[in-house]
C-alpha cells in the first residue's frame, strides 16, 4: 500500500471539491472519491441547468411584453436545442472543475468509497483500499418518490433536464424550491402545468407577502395550484398517466414530477456500522467544526442537513480546510443566510420573516409594492414586492424579502449591509439609483405599519 493520505473525500460537489482544493494547497495529500460526474448535484442536475432552463422559459414573459416597446415577435421553442446546449454548458463546466482539482493536486478517484474504519476507505470498484488521516464525507443528497402505489411512472428534477420531448401537460407535486422552479420552466416553454401541495400555500416558511405574492403571479401566469391534497395512486393511461388524488378526483397528465424534498445520501457509505450518528431527519450529525462524533470523520453540504444550499456547503467545505489543514479553526455562520426561488415571479428573502420578527421585540415593516417598469407599457398586472423589517425607530434591518424581477441579485447586495449590522438609518444613507426597483429598499420614508408589545398597529 502507498504512503497514506491526509484527506480523502468522498463526493466531488461544490462542499468536497472546495475542501479538497484547499487542503491540497495547504500542503495535504488529498484524493477525492465520485462515482458519477465531478460537480455533484448543483453543476451536473441542479442549480446551473435549472437556472438555465429558466432562463428559457422566460423568454415567452419577454415576447409577451414586446410588442408594447414596438416589436413583433414570431418566435417557436425547440426543446432538444436547449438540452444539447445544457448538455454543453455542462460538459464544459465539469471539465473546469477537474482541471482545478488537478491543478491543486488532487487525486481524483472515480470509485464509490465505504467507510470500513475512521481511517480506512474501501474502493468498490478498484477492491482495494485507502489509508488516511482524516475522512470528510460530502455525498449531497437525492430527490425521492413517494411510497405510492404507480410512483415508478413519475420522475424527479433528475429526469425533468433530459426528457425526450416535452409533455403536453405536467403535474407537480411539491411547492418548495424545486416544485415552483420547475413549474416554472415547464410552463414557460408551453406545458400546461399544475401543482399539487399538501399543505395550503406554496413556500412554506417563507414570509407571507413572498408566500402569496409568488403565488399570484404564478397563477397570472396561467398555472394551477391544487391545495390540501396528495396523489393516492398513479397508473399508465395510454400515453398519459392516470392521477388518483387524496380526495377521489381522478385525472390524466402528461408527466407527474415529484418535488417533495431531498434526502441525504448516507445509505450504503459504511456510515452507519461504524457508528456515525446521524440526525433524526437522517442526515450526518456534525458539530460547529463539522466534525462528526469519530475525530478524523468530518462531513459538509446537504449531507448534513444543516442548510441545503450550494453557497453553504462550499462555505463549510472551506472551513474545514481551514479547521483541520491550516490550525484556523472556522465556524460557518447559519444564522444569516440569503436564499432565492428562480420562480417567475422571482422571490428572494434574508433575515426573518415577519412572524419571527415579531417574537423578537418591537419592530418596524416597510413594505411596497408595484408594477415593474417593464410592464408598464404593456397590460400585464404582475407586481413587485419589497419588504424591509428593522428593530423600532429606525433600528437594524432584521429581514428583507423581495419579489419580482431581479430579486436574488438584489438580495445578494442586501445580505452585506445586514451581515454588517446595518440600520434602517444606514439603509436611508445610500443614494437611491433612479430608475431602479431595488431604490425603494433605501427611499422608505415610514414604516408601512408598525407591531408594539407584540399587537400589529
Amino acid at each position: 500500500m502507498g504512503q497514506p493520505y491526509d484527506l480523502v473525500v468522498i463526493g466531488a460537489g461544490s462542499g468536497g471539491v472546495r475542501a479538497a482544493r484547499m487542503a491540497a494547497t495547504y500542503g495535504a495529500k488529498v484524493a477525492i472519491l465520485e462515482e458519477y460526474r465531478v460537480g455533484g448535484t448543483c453543476v451536473i442536475r441542479g442549480c446551473v441547468p435549472k437556472k438555465l432552463f429558466v432562463y428559457a422559459s422566460r423568454f415567452a414573459d419577454m415576447f409577451e411584453v414586446a410588442e408594447s416597446f414596438g416589436w413583433q415577435v414570431d418566435a417557436k421553442f425547440d426543446w432538444p436545442t436547449l438540452v444539447a446546449n445544457k448538455d454543453k454548458e455542462i460538459a464544459r463546466l465539469e471539465a473546469a472543475y477537474v482541471a482545478n482539482l488537478e491543478k491543486a493536486g488532487v487525486e481524483i478517484i472515480r470509485d464509490r468509497g465505504i467507510v470500513t474504519g475512521p481511517n480506512s476507505v474501501h474502493l468498490v470498484k478498484a477492491g482495494r483500499d485507502l489509508d488516511t488521516r482524516f475522512i470528510l464525507v460530502a455525498t449531497g443528497g437525492h430527490a425521492g418518490k413517494p411510497d405510492i402505489p404507480g410512483a415508478e411512472l413519475g420522475i424527479t428534477s433528475n429526469e425533468a433536464f433530459n426528457l425526450e420531448a416535452l409533455p403536453h401537460s405536467i403535474l407537480i407535486e411539491g411547492a418548495g424550491y424545486i416544485g415552483l422552479e420547475f413549474a416554472t420552466i415547464f410552463a414557460g416553454l408551453g406545458v400546461k402545468t399544475t401543482v399539487i401541495y399538501r399543505g395550503d400555500r406554496i413556500l412554506r416558511g417563507f414570509d407571507e407577502d413572498v408566500r402569496t405574492g409568488v403565488d399570484a403571479g404564478m397563477q397570472e401566469r396561467g398555472i394551477k395550484f391544487i391545495y390540501e391534497t396528495t396523489i393516492r395512486t398513479m397508473r399508465k393511461f395510454g400515453d398519459d398517466i392516470e392521477v388518483t388524488f387524496s380526495d377521489d378526483v381522478v385525472a390524466p397528465f402528461g408527466a407527474v414530477m415529484f418535488a417533495t424534498g431531498r434526502q441525504p445520501n448516507v445509505a450504503n457509505f459504511g456510515l452507519e456500522a461504524l457508528g456515525v450518528r446521524l440526525t433524526p431527519m437522517g442526515a450526518i450529525a456534525v458539530d460547529e467544526y463539522s466534525r462528526t462524533n469519530l475525530p478524523s470523520i468530518y462531513a459538509v453540504g446537504d449531507v448534513t442537513g444543516r442548510a441545503n444550499l450550494t453557497p453553504v456547503a462550499i462555505r463549510e467545505g472551506a472551513a474545514f480546510a481551514e479547521t483541520v489543514f491550516n490550525d484556523n479553526p472556522t465556524a460557518v455562520d447559519l444564522s444569516l443566510v440569503a436564499t432565492a426561488v428562480f420562480a417567475e415571479p422571482e422571490a428572494a428573502t434574508i433575515g426573518l420573516t415577519e412572524v419571527e420578527a415579531a417574537t423578537h421585540g418591537d419592530i418596524d415593516i416597510y413594505l411596497t409594492r408595484f408594477r415593474p417598469m417593464i410592464n408598464t407599457l404593456s397590460l400585464k398586472s404582475q407586481r413587485m414586492m419589497l419588504k424591509l423589517i428593522t428593530l423600532a425607530d429606525g433600528g437594524k434591518v432584521i429581514g428583507c424579502h423581495i419579489v419580482g424581477p431581479g430579486a436574488a441579485e438584489m438580495i445578494q447586495l442586501v445580505a452585506v449591509p445586514m451581515a454588517m449590522g446595518a440600520s434602517k438609518a444606514d439603509f436611508d444613507r445610500a443614494i437611491a439609483v433612479h430608475p431602479t426597483a431595488a431604490e425603494e429598499l433605501v427611499t422608505f420614508k415610514a414604516p408601512t405599519y408598525r407591531y408594539r408589545n407584540g399587537a400589529k398597529l
